[in-house]
């Protein structure tokens, strides 16, 4: 298996890049991996190449960068060229942590979508409470859906959830503003029935406020909703903690009792770490792509590797086609 993964993007690149293929590469003796970026400063970081190659790309597609006009422009960029590997059978899978817009206009343009498949969805794993986590999607792809979208994006969770996850006959559950089924918008109340009536474990409504709780495998929702949740538990997340820092350094008293509890508290904080699920998949393209965190540490980078890895492994892009054609007659 080859994963092709773009060095130069992030905000820690290409350092915390290297430095989660090189542990990659020494867990994950069946793969191998190409880099792709200014090779001069990936040699600074690159320690071990054993089955780690360079590709040297011109071009760095930043965050400022308008999407399409930029993966359109920059043919030497080093997310397009990661992306053009995986298109011409260079690479099963491809990996970045830069521009999210336009790793998914690499996607849709370059890699290809899925026939059959109308929106693509980004869906990644998130925390709960019980340490056993939950996908969600759409997250940002498409701002809006129609019912048969969601349909669509609860096919392709349950199967990840399914075939990665190992989760048997998965929870499927429709963000909604409340758990009767009458409730929400036009969305909301058409796609519930489309839920109802597919074969799957469709569980009914789930509320924001329960996303963590551990109700669910699988949430589906459009994405303009599903990125202002992930906004929004991602800054709940950072201020909890934040302010938890601060109680806990107020006086010699807090200090002490923080002492006390410091292993309690990290082990809390890894409980709730996204880093240790992987990435977000664009699912519904012809290969896999994964978009991991802007903020992605070595570790983040070591897990998204492991999450490709697993999605090349249990074929979930050939399941995905193969349930879109049945679902399509």
């Amino acid at each position: 298996m080859k994963i092709a993964i773009d060095a130069m993007g992030g905000d820690h690149a290409p350092r915390e890049i290297v430095r989660g293929v090189e542990k990659a590469a020494r867990d994950f003796t069946d793969a191998a991996f190409v880099l792709f970026g200014n090779e001069k400063e990936i040699m600074k970081h690159l320690n071990k190449q054993e089955r780690i190659e360079i590709v040297h790309a011109t071009e760095v597609i930043g965050a400022e960068d308008e999407p399409v006009k930029a993966v359109r422009r920059k043919k030497d960029a080093s997310m397009v060229k990661m992306a053009r590997a995986v298109a011409d059978g260079q690479a099963d899978a491809c990996i970045s942590a830069g521009n999210t817009g336009a790793l998914m206009a690499s996607g849709l343009f370059i890699v290809g979508r899925i026939k059959g498949v109308e929106r693509p969805a980004l869906a990644p794993t998130l925390p709960t409470i019980d340490g056993k986590g939950f996908v969600m999607l759409d997250l940002g792809a498409n701002a809006d859906a129609k019912p048969e979208h969601l349909l669509q994006y609860a096919c392709m969770g349950k199967i990840y959830a399914e075939n990665v996850r190992k989760i048997e006959n998965p929870r499927v559950a429709l963000l909604n503003i409340g758990a009767e089924q009458n409730k929400g918008n036009e969305l909301t109340k058409k796609t519930y029935g489309l839920l109802k009536n597919a074969n799957m474990n469709f569980t009914g409504n789930i509320e924001a406020r329960e996303l963590l709780e551990g109700h669910a495998d699988v949430v589906v929702t459009d994405g303009f909703t599903g990125n202002v949740v992930l906004k929004a538990i991602e800054g709940t997340a950072a201020s909890l903690f934040s302010m938890l820092k601060t109680a806990m350094t107020k006086s010699l008293k807090n200090k002490l009792a923080a002492g006390m509890i410091k292993g309690d508290l990290l082990e809390l904080k890894e409980q709730m770490d996204y880093t240790e699920y992987g990435g977000a998949c664009l699912f519904g393209l012809e290969s896999p792509v994964i978009k991991a965190h802007g903020s992605s540490n070595a570790n983040a980078i070591y897990h998204a590797i492991r999450q490709a890895l697993d999605i090349i492994r249990n074929d979930v892009t050939g399941t995905i086609k193969a349930n879109i054609t049945e679902q399509n007659g």
